[in-house]
């Protein structure tokens, strides 16, 4: 995993895939903006932007949140970053993906301090249990003076076949100096915020 804590007011990123491999005939790439479920107390400056791209079975996600960090409560980086639970308690970004007509699902966990996790559903929050066969999840996290960019590549050959086609949700979990929790997603389909609603999982790779 890469950290890099930087004072810096510049606000740049590109597709993790396309900087590091080029570009892909194969590839499908889809920037995305996370909105916050309506309620009071929101910090308003903030802003969370990204690029989702999947070759053949690698997937790169990359996130960047960007306004009044100090107002946030970010994970510090730990030199010794593991699987852990209940990581959506503090600040922490996360992305679904499911096969299309298909009721299984998996839940990606990813913490700015390096921490992470993976957990494999049947159903719509039914039979959930961590998915061992994912056994890292390498985390490139970089904090800027207005900026918290994340970005993970990961091969799903052990979970997913190369030509199931994906839907895909992304979402964040963002905790506030004052206490309060926020939260972010592609959309909120329903009366709460719940980020296992298939019809929140608007990306198709």
């Amino acid at each position: 995993m890469t950290f890099s804590w930087a004072a810096s007011l510049e606000v740049c990123w590109e597709s993790p895939l396309t900087a590091r491999f080029g570009w892909f005939p194969e590839m499908s790439s889809r920037s995305f903006s996370l909105q916050p479920f309506p309620e009071a107390g929101l910090v308003s400056s903030l802003k969370f932007a990204g690029e989702i791209s999947r070759v053949s079975n690698r997937l790169a996600i990359h996130y960047e949140l960007f306004g009044h960090l100090t107002e946030v409560v970010i994970p510090m980086p730990v030199d010794m970053p593991a699987r852990k639970n209940a990581l959506w308690e503090e600040t922490c970004f996360e992305f679904f993906i499911a096969v299309k007509d298909s009721s299984q699902y998996w839940e990606f966990n990813l913490s700015p301090a390096g921490h992470w996790n993976v957990f494999r559903f049947a159903a719509y929050r039914k039979g959930m249990q961590e998915d061992m066969a994912i056994g890292s999840l390498p985390l490139r996290v970089r904090r800027q003076s207005i900026t918290l960019s994340l970005s993970l590549e990961i091969n799903l050959d052990r979970v997913l076949h190369r030509d199931q086609a994906l839907e895909v949700g992304i979402s964040a979990v963002i905790k506030q100096c004052d206490g309060m929790m926020s939260y972010w997603s592609l959309s909120h389909p329903g009366p709460q915020a719940d980020f296992h609603r298939r019809d929140g999982f608007l990306i198709e790779l």
